[in-house]
């Protein structure tokens, strides 16, 4: 039975809830927050919950339940002190939270610009179907939007996914009935009642396309095949129903057909897009080597994937690397308008700071197939170091030395850069415009470009990789380099004598709000898989053990986030992948203004660059790493962590300027741990790069 004070302690428990049932309105637990300039992740750290559940209620859609409520409410109640509503503003803090009771507030006022609601909304069923979350109620007074202050036009948020009883699982739990039966049906009913899609994230930039995507049964539902029988395109063919249906309808597809991932359009009229995506499930839209088994979800569970990404990175419309080229071109919009002081138009602008235009690299940048290169070198010729540039991940391994034999290791231990190439891309300086050609030029780490330099007599550690080419081998001669690769030399102290370069005076951080979004993102999901900041080397390193178990649904998404982040950098050289092309002809990929070799050359580079001063950092305490591959470093131990290995200093920090364990982009993680008989087999009878299956025998690292 229980005693006094137990009793007595479930009792002011009790009261302490009562005392903070009451809650203000959504729009004003967003305010607060944003007041206090504290993100949806802090909050949800704080209160052991997940981002998307503030999200809901700062929406309205859901509300905490204790214990969380009363420490939510103490929360609000602590700021609402410290940041009270200004006397200007309406009032609509309810008496009971704000401690001031007098009358009860008056009405907000109608939206100015409230968009009219179409005749065919009636034929619109709104649902909460017992398969999602609990339901909000059918007509609200004011609709979620509208209490979290986001945009009503997509009240229901960026995407949907349709089932074969035309079912439409939004995210939050959201379930729409979805009347259409034909493709330009369900295209004219998204964009009439849907309310679906996203807001710009520019203020230049153009608002997300709703996405629609397709189960089995919806595709079956709307005539399409279960497989596309054009293997090689991987579109329907022109002849089919569907593409008729749609010609008919005067609807347009891009250049890339019905496929997979599909844009459905029709010109814009008074700058309005009218626009839709579609991704087909049943024609693997989502590629298990991004989304894991996303695609053979249920359909609330596809929504509840793709909505958390949307969200914290952007709809999707196409692969991961699709997305992460997306992204930067979302967050750097290339134009404006502009007024034309002669016609009193506006015009498109450039936007400062974007790649505004589709810029031709320096010959040494460009891929073998671009048409600049066309007569430059003979057929089937094999370009030398001297004649292209290759800023590529490092990939090395050495013999064991016969002291490290003799030291009696019991382990390789392997450590991973997390997020490397976004790390790497965060307040990089690259070029924005055309490259300038110079002869003789005096080297300057503030002009990104391409320079032709030798740094072949750089003395470098055995024990080290050279910092100067992929295969960590010494270089033989001149060679093409980017800024950030020349910098290092000197950094190193090298006095570089460039022979020739191709230099960019327009330049900027291109990448740096890409970076930031991939960040955020990153460190949101991690921490909904139970891996925050600020943990302890060893709290992250038993946090980091099983986080993928945690929430598969949030570990889905964490590989598509890491996944967007590789693939948007390699995309940036998207090379021709028509078998019709020709050697010199130009392709598609030419035309975007995110076109741009330069760009991957500098990340890729300085993702090398810095894993090499790190591990020079660990070198001058005597550890010196046996294999590399890409952001991944194997170092012998004698335990099976890398606290075994990692050096501290005195105070039980990490060795400042070396590898520190920890979740954010930057930091490294442990990657895999085998024995030292594995790896001295793996080098000395395979030949072969042990960093590239440290996590397992035929588990391949190659980077993220």
């Amino acid at each position: 039975m229980s005693d006094e004070n137990e009793l007595f302690s479930a009792v002011d428990a009790l009261l302490e809830q009562v005392a903070h049932e009451d809650l203000p309105p959504p729009a004003e637990r967003k305010r607060l927050r944003e007041a206090a300039g504290l993100s949806q992740a802090q909050i949800a750290t704080a209160l052991g919950a997940r981002r998307e559940a503030v999200g809901n209620w700062e929406a309205g859609r859901t509300e905490p339940r204790p214990p969380k409520r009363a420490a939510y409410a103490r929360l609000l109640e602590g700021l609402a002190t410290r940041f009270p509503i200004p006397a200007e503003a309406v009032p609509t803090v309810p008496a009971a939270f704000s401690g001031t009771p007098t009358e009860p507030p008056p009405a907000p006022p109608a939206p100015a610009t409230a968009p009219e609601e179409p005749a065919a909304k009636k034929a619109v069923s709104t649902s909460r179907r017992p398969a999602a979350r609990k339901a909000a109620p059918k007509k609200p007074a004011v609709s979620p939007a509208a209490a979290a202050g986001t945009d009503e036009r997509f009240a229901n948020g960026p995407l949907g996914v349709l089932d074969g009883d035309g079912s439409l699982y939004c995210v939050g739990g959201l379930v729409l009935d979805c009347p259409a039966k034909t493709v330009p049906a369900l295209v004219e009913w998204t964009l009439a009642e849907a309310r679906l899609g996203s807001p710009r994230l520019h203020r230049h930039g153009n608002d997300g396309d709703p996405l629609i995507v397709l189960t089995d049964a919806a595709a079956e539902r709307l005539g399409l095949p279960a497989t596309l029988e054009d293997r090689r395109g991987l579109r329907l063919p022109d002849d089919h129903k569907v593409i008729k249906q749609l010609t008919k309808a005067k609807w347009q597809l891009s250049g890339r057909g019905f496929g997979s991932w599909t844009r459905i359009y029709r010109p814009m009229q008074q700058g309005k897009r009218r626009c839709v995506q579609l991704a087909v499930l049943p024609w693997d839209a989502l590629d298990v080597r991004s989304w894991g088994d996303t695609g053979q979800l249920p359909a609330p569970d596809v929504a509840a994937v793709l909505g958390t990404y949307a969200t914290r990175v952007l709809t999707p419309r196409g692969t991961t690397a699709v997305c992460g080229l997306e992204l930067m071109t979302a967050l750097r919009p290339p134009t404006r308008a502009v007024k034309d002081e002669t016609t009193g138009a506006f015009v498109p602008g450039p936007v400062p700071g974007s790649l505004t235009r589709p810029i031709d690299p320096a010959w040494p940048e460009a891929p073998d197939e671009h048409p600049i290169l066309a007569g430059r070198f003979p057929a089937h010729h094999v370009r030398t170091p001297a004649e292209t540039i290759n800023e590529e991940s490092l990939t090395w391994f050495r013999p064991l030395a016969d002291q490290e034999v003799a030291e009696g290791y019991t382990h390789a231990v392997g450590i991973d850069v997390n997020m490397a190439f976004a790390a790497a891309a965060n307040r990089l300086n690259v070029g924005l415009g055309p490259a300038r050609e110079v002869t003789a030029p005096e080297f300057d780490p503030k002009l990104p470009g391409s320079w032709l330099v030798d740094l072949s007599g750089i003395e470098t550690d055995p024990r080290l990789p050279s910092p100067f080419t992929p295969d960590g081998e010494r270089p033989d001669g001149p060679g093409w380099y980017s800024t950030t690769t020349v910098a290092y030399a000197t950094e190193l102290g090298a006095c570089v004598e460039p022979i020739e370069a191709f230099v960019r005076d327009e330049s900027g951080y291109y990448l740096d709000p890409w970076y930031q979004r991939l960040r955020d993102a990153y460190v949101a999901t991690m921490a909904d898989l139970g891996v925050t900041t600020g943990m302890s080397e060893a709290e992250f390193l038993t946090a980091m053990s099983g986080y993928k178990s945690v929430d598969p649904q949030a570990a889905a998404v964490l590989a598509a986030i890491k996944a967007t982040a590789k693939g948007g950098i390699g995309k940036l050289q998207e090379r021709p992948r028509s078998i019709r092309h020709k050697r010199g002809e130009p392709w598609p990929a030419l035309k975007r203004v995110a076109w741009s070799p330069h760009i991957r050359a500098e990340v890729i580079a300085k993702t090398r660059t810095d894993m090499h001063r790190k591990m020079s950092r660990l070198a001058a305490v005597g550890l010196y790493p046996v294999a590399v591959n890409a952001d991944c470093a194997v170092y012998l131990s004698h335990g099976p962590s890398p606290l075994d290995f990692l050096p501290h200093t005195d105070d039980g920090k990490p060795l400042p300027g070396g590898f520190r364990l920890g979740v954010s982009p930057g930091m490294v993680k442990h990657e895999g741990t085998q024995s030292f008989l594995w790896l001295a087999d793996m080098i000395e009878n395979q030949n072969a790069n042990p960093a590239r299956e440290i996590k397992g025998p035929g588990i391949l690292n190659e980077g993220e």
